[in-house]
């Protein structure tokens, strides 16, 4: 048996959800898994595990500023940022002086690695998306991706291959020999999956994502879905926010499920409305889900780029916050097929252990 140490960012859920079929991998094959994390990040995976053995954390934040401002003030965060990564890298040592490990996973955490035990990093961006007036940023993150890459042994992109499956498109190319020597796509991970019910549920809007964006768009919304004719269920993907569950004529409004809840929510919707971010658009890739409405977190150039990414490729519709009209947006996604077929979690973890991780536990 083998001792693995897996640690999540905590910005937004979808670090932490998309480790879930890792960390559950990982089990089935024997090993011992330590979480290391923060947040809503730990809340998550403490409720996924309760059995597992947990390290509280601490990460760093970054300022999600209000519209299009969100990249001078990440610049500006830049100096903190990178004292809070030291930190972070001082604790993980710590940590490991203490006890003995023989891998280290971190989901984008970037002081997650250690010259004394293997590392991997799991990203699907290893290419940034800058806005034009940004360009110069987006060149000198080659150099300090290559830097960060240096420090691991492997890097899990859980994407397919590049080529017309790439569900993140340009961002999971990589640019460097460093990163094109490391990289493993994986394919898609998820932490739902499929199951025979009846799609008895109009609507399934999820709202996730770091504050205050995710507050913001949750008035957005729930302002709206009286618009909407039909049954609805509204999550609000805060776990440690109140627990109450409200419902109001044919929708009901939940604060926060387990994975299992949502996966059951989304195999019943025929129609998801949520951010683009990319652990959620995995899901619908896992679920086959061929109606969504993707609405992006203004400012977060990633989400932005995938929503725009998608139009492209006509797999999804996606709409600017701002200016949402719910019921007419949801009406144009009936006009876009969903993702194509591909590979799903179970055979994708399949693969990963047995090519990859096995190598550092067997």
């Amino acid at each position: 048996m083998a001792r693995v140490l897996v640690s999540p960012l905590n910005w937004g859920l979808g670090h932490a959800t998309r480790d879930i079929p890792v960390i559950k991998t990982l089990h089935d094959h024997g090993h011992e898994v330590t979480i290391a994390a923060c947040g809503n990040a730990l809340s998550v995976l403490r409720q996924e595990f309760p059995d597992a053995q947990y390290i509280d954390y601490p990460d760093y934040s970054v300022a999600f500023s209000f519209g299009r401002f969100f990249v001078p003030r990440f610049c500006a965060s830049l100096p903190f940022m990178l004292k809070a990564v030291a930190r972070e890298h001082a604790t993980l040592e710590t940590i490991l002086s203490k006890d003995q490990y023989d891998l280290v996973i971190s989901d984008n955490r970037l002081g997650v690695f250690s010259p004394r035990v293997p590392s991997i990093f799991i990203s699907h961006q290893l290419h940034y998306h800058l806005p034009l007036l940004y360009w110069p940023a987006e060149l000198l993150a080659i150099p300090a991706n290559m830097f960060l890459h240096e420090r691991y042994n492997r890097i899990i992109v859980p994407d397919n291959l590049p080529g017309e499956l790439s569900l993140a498109g340009k961002l999971s190319l990589p640019q460097t020999d460093v990163a094109r020597d490391r990289v493993f796509f994986s394919g898609i991970l998820s932490g739902t999956h499929q199951i025979a019910c009846a799609k008895d549920l109009d609507y399934l809007v999820i709202i996730s994502g770091p504050e205050p964006q995710r507050t913001i768009l949750e008035k957005i919304i729930l302002a709206k879905i009286g618009e909407l004719e039909g049954s609805g269920v509204a999550l609000l993907g805060s776990p440690q926010g109140p627990k109450a569950i409200v419902r109001s004529g044919n929708w009901t409004c939940i604060p926060y499920v387990s994975t299992e809840i949502k996966t059951e929510l989304m195999n019943r919707a025929q129609c998801i409305i949520c951010r683009s971010g990319y652990t959620t658009l995995m899901e619908l890739a896992e679920l086959g889900k061929n109606q969504a409405l993707l609405i992006p977190t203004p400012g977060q150039t990633e989400q932005e780029y995938l929503s725009w990414y998608y139009r492209q490729k006509n797999w999804y519709y996606s709409v600017n916050q701002k200016h949402l009209d719910l019921a007419d947006d949801v009406a144009k996604t009936r006009d876009f097929p969903g993702f194509p077929a591909m590979a799903r979690t179970a055979e994708n973890t399949k693969r990963l252990y047995n090519e990859l991780l096995a190598e550092y536990l067997e």
